[in-house]
This record gives C-alpha cells, sequence and structure tokens, in this order.
C-alpha cells in the first residue's frame, strides 16, 4: 500500500512557513529527504491575517497575501501543500477558548452562514491564483483532531462543522479532495 507518511511532513502552524529558516529547512525536507507535501496547523489563525473583518452587515474581507506566499514558497521548492482548514478566526468564532501557544481558537462557528462564505472565498481565492486543476491535487482536510482536545464544540457540532465546510468546497468544485 501507499506510503504517503514517506511524502508528507508535519510542520508546527502556518505562521512559521513564513519565516526564512523555516522555508531554508523545508527546501532540505525536499532535496535531501524527497519529502512532497506539508501540513500544518492555524492556517486561519489571526496571526496569519486572512479574515480581515466582519462589517456589520455580515461581509467578509479576506486577504490571501501570506496564504500565498507560503503556497507559492511550497510550489517554488516543488511541495504541496495538505491544507488543513483551521483553527477559527476570531471575528468568526463562537467562543475564547484556544490551544498551543499561538493561541489557535477551538470553538464552533458562530454562525454558519459566514463559515460558509469564508470557505467559499478562500476556495475561490486559490482556484483563481493557482487554476483548479491544480487544486484538485492537493488535499483540503476539515479541523485537526477534533476528539483530541483541539476542537470544543461536540461530536455533533464537528459533524455539522464537516458537512457544512466539505458542501461548501464542493460547491465550488466536486472535484477537490476534501475530508
Amino acid at each position: 500500500f501507499p506510503h504517503y507518511y514517506e511524502n508528507c511532513v508535519g510542520s508546527c502552524h502556518a505562521l512559521m512557513a513564513l519565516r526564512a529558516d523555516w522555508r531554508e529547512q523545508m527546501k532540505k525536507a525536499h532535496d535531501e529527504l524527497g519529502f512532497k507535501m506539508v501540513r500544518f496547523h492555524g492556517l486561519f489563525d489571526d496571526d496569519m491575517s486572512v479574515l480581515l473583518s466582519v462589517t456589520e452587515n455580515g461581509t467578509l474581507q479576506l486577504s490571501l497575501y501570506n496564504v500565498f506566499s507560503v503556497f507559492d514558497f511550497l510550489r517554488s521548492i516543488d511541495m504541496r501543500p495538505i491544507v488543513e482548514l483551521s483553527f477559527m478566526p476570531e471575528a468568526l468564532a463562537s467562543g475564547k477558548d484556544t490551544i498551543f501557544h499561538y493561541k489557535g481558537n477551538i470553538t464552533p462557528p458562530k454562525s454558519y452562514a459566514q463559515w460558509n462564505d469564508f470557505i467559499r472565498q478562500f476556495m475561490q481565492g486559490l482556484i483563481a491564483r493557482y487554476g483548479i486543476v491544480e487544486i484538485r491535487q492537493w488535499f483540503f482536510e476539515v479541523w485537526n483532531e477534533p476528539n483530541c482536545g483541539f476542537f470544543t464544540g461536540t461530536q455533533a457540532q464537528y459533524f455539522e462543522l464537516l458537512e457544512n465546510t466539505v458542501r461548501t468546497i464542493k460547491g465550488v468544485d466536486t472535484r477537490i479532495p476534501v475530508g
């Protein structure tokens, strides 16, 4: 069976991928060890500045500048991300509970309408930048280990998050791999 673990390396949280030393090490992991993919937490953490604001009427203003910086770098060294869709941006969060030193918010969204809009805009931004053919080759993961303290919601609430997220992504393109 395929040894996926030989192709992918895990790497703390997304903000680290903006650092020069991280990038040097990731290039080395690719060139010397053969890793082809990387996965990290916290792509949607506030320190990545993906969700800039939510207006009074509920309009979301996103910036994918930092996400593009990370993904552009990975592409430049012939790697691709496994895109973990987490943690919750504070403006969309139903609570204040966080995890890790970088304070990833681990609460469900307060509004699935806003969460779905956020995911839709995020996916459309990726497709506009990298093209649908490439995005269909990436893997998208909804959250990280919701049963291990990384999510304050119930199992039913995680399934609701999963269902909404998958439905939204598949509404953008049915052939994008997400789970």
